[in-house]
């Protein structure tokens, strides 16, 4: 395994980052377990989870999991990098109270409460807002953490879903505050089908010295080999994946991806994940297995070269939109 300053501190991270959102929906807890145990044993030691994971009447039920493979002890939880997040509702389906959500400094203390017992753990290492409050100030949500970094119940704060406004915005308000170091990283919707980011997310990400942690880096299956899979009687695609395949000019984008991979005899996640490791400012992205078997595709990523004529390949198929503001300037 390789590994990263995640961004602009002294703190190490594999340059995969191990998504748990499976585990409970679609991985049972053994499997789960034992998912984690084969990415330990691999090196990656940044582990992301979020306290509304499980979802519907499960929430939490991921960081439970999570929590149980801690308490098997192996010095599991030493070894871990532990990111978290909050925002999202947790109170019953139809029992939704005010202040159960968001950024609030009363709703940020209750959260990270409920998560370090769910989670069986002292402190988080990595704690990320999950979406951007529009009703707190940031003056509240960073006083709230100074606490919370002084109780030792956090050491590291990181942003997800954030536009680049907000990096900054989030930021520059810390600084001048004092105390607490701001964002070190932002959690951001990246990968070769998506490049949005790259107009102001990313940027902003570099310039304020914030790790980027890419989600879906498959684009939700679409960059896995979608259409050989579809051939083969394999998992169909859904989501974003089939609305992509769904249009004509969509599927034809992805066929040409998965021939000029064929071509080089790489397979197309992988491609996907080392072309992610490429990109300027990117610390790792989030791999989300359900089966030990992707989680292995997704470590050979790690060490694959792409070369420049694939990479010049890959930039003709998703040409991204180029700097901001001359992608929509000029």
């Amino acid at each position: 395994m390789k590994y990263t300053q995640l961004g602009r501190t002294g703190l190490k991270v594999s340059r995969l980052v191990l998504g748990t959102m499976n585990f409970g929906p679609q991985t049972d807890e053994a499997d789960s377990h034992a998912i984690m145990d084969t990415a330990l044993d691999a090196g990656i030691n940044y582990f992301d989870t979020a306290n509304v994971y499980g979802w519907g009447e499960n929430k939490g039920r991921t960081e439970e999991i999570v929590g149980s493979w801690f308490a098997k002890g192996g010095e599991r939880r030493d070894k871990v990098v532990l990111a978290t997040k909050v925002y999202g509702n947790m109170a019953a389906e139809g029992d939704a109270w005010p202040n159960h959500d968001k950024l609030s400094a009363l709703n940020i203390r209750r959260a990270v409460d409920a998560s370090l017992k769910r989670l069986g753990t002292d402190f988080i290492d990595v704690y990320q807002f999950h979406h951007i409050d529009r009703s707190t100030p940031f003056e509240e949500i960073w006083q709230a953490i100074d606490v919370l970094i002084q109780q030792g119940k956090i050491l590291y704060v990181g942003s997800s879903n954030f536009p680049g406004y907000k990096i900054a915005q989030a930021n520059e308000i810390a600084a001048r505050r004092g105390g607490t170091i701001g964002l070190v990283s932002e959690q951001c919707l990246y990968n070769l089908a998506e490049r949005r980011a790259e107009m102001e997310v990313v940027p902003a990400a570099q310039e304020y010295g914030l790790g980027v942690i890419p989600w879906s880096p498959l684009q939700g299956g679409l960059l896995g080999g979608v259409l050989k899979k579809e051939i083969q009687g394999g998992r169909r695609a859904s989501g974003r994946a089939a609305d992509t395949l769904a249009d004509p000019a969509g599927r034809a984008r992805i066929q040409s991806y998965e021939d000029l991979l064929d071509k080089h005899g790489i397979e197309p996640g992988e491609a996907a994940l080392a072309w992610l490791l490429t990109r300027p400012g990117v610390t790792g992205p989030i791999v989300g297995p359900r089966t030990a078997e992707q989680l292995e595709s997704a470590l050979r990523a790690v060490e694959l070269e792409l070369s420049d004529e694939v990479l010049t390949g890959l930039d003709e198929i998703f040409p991204g939109p180029g700097p901001s503001p001359e992608a929509f300037a000029w």
